[in-house]
């Protein structure tokens, strides 16, 4: 296995080659993947600190950042998603983790909010998010708020 080559950056330092690479990540597993049409382009990518995992020129894990104010009272994150081949390699894990520590660095005592699918409780709750909500339907898929305090 090669080394991962972790990239963060601000929506005007991704290169095109790179924002297509994530567009394209999210698209195949968030609509096609899971069979649901929503509208991905919601104006916060201009404003978020995106994280990127590289293995030999693929993208294998992706998500977002947020700052306070941007989605809700807390910092987020949010469009985690792991391509279908890199699963199976605690990439996700490594991710969210990496994804809480920034948020907790530059935004300190603001909290993290997520939108995460219902399925995926039991995960984000083993990294320290706690249920914040009723389950809700997005988009097609249930998903709960879960929100982090450290």
């Amino acid at each position: 296995m090669t080394e991962l080559r972790w990239q963060i950056t601000a929506f005007n330092g991704l290169e095109t080659a790179q924002l297509y690479a994530a567009l394209r990540l999210r698209l195949e597993v968030f609509a096609i993947e899971q069979n649901s049409l929503y509208q991905d382009l919601d104006n916060l990518d201009q404003q978020a600190i995106h994280m990127l995992a590289w293995e030999q020129g693929q993208l294998l894990a992706y998500q977002r950042c947020l700052p306070p104010g941007a989605s809700y009272t807390e910092s987020a994150i949010g469009r985690i998603v792991v391509a279908a081949p890199a699963r199976g390699r605690q990439l996700g894990r490594e991710l969210v983790r990496r994804g809480i520590r920034h948020n907790l660095e530059q935004w300190p005592n603001q909290g993290i909010r997520i939108n995460a699918q219902s399925y995926l409780r039991r995960f984000y709750e083993e990294l320290g998010f706690v249920d914040d909500g009723d389950d809700y339907n997005l988009d097609g898929i249930p998903h709960t708020q879960m929100l982090y305090s450290g």
